[in-house]
């Protein structure tokens, strides 16, 4: 699986969280897993599993990052999709050293143009270029 898939199926498991309390997210992982709807190895599992841990570990930091970078907007007033992905990407700018800026901005406005509302992409641009000391 290449890293853009990767990334998506991140963001499938990550975008759980906004429905599942924390203690029923152990469970969340094992049905995402089970009833993948892609077919994965072991690496893959591993990799995905290791990076949603990764936010999940510090997704009260990220939330307050982003409430202070994301003028005129908090974490609960945006989407799902587009607050998920926004986590995702602030993750791989600030805690993720493999991946470049360039491409976990170019990812995270990609992602939003599937799975978000109609300028989601450019949202999510606006925000991310605080992080990557873009603006």
């Amino acid at each position: 699986m290449g890293r853009r898939e990767l990334r998506e199926q991140i963001f499938k498991l990550l975008f759980r969280i906004e429905f599942n309390k924390k203690e029923e997210m152990p469970e969340q992982l094992t049905l995402f897993f089970e009833d993948g709807e892609e077919e994965m190895s072991q690496s893959d599992r591993l990799y995905i599993a290791g990076k949603y841990a990764g936010i999940a570990d510090r997704l009260a930091s990220i939330d307050d990052l982003l409430n202070e970078k994301a003028e005129k907007w908090t974490t609960d007033r945006m989407g799902k999709a587009e607050l998920t992905i926004l986590r995702l990407a602030v993750y791989e700018i600030l805690f993720d050293e493999d991946v470049p800026n360039g491409v976990a901005i170019n990812e995270a406005v990609e992602l939003a143009k599937k799975f978000g509302q109609d300028g989601a992409g450019s949202f999510v641009n606006g925000i991310l270029a605080r992080f990557a000391g873009r603006e």
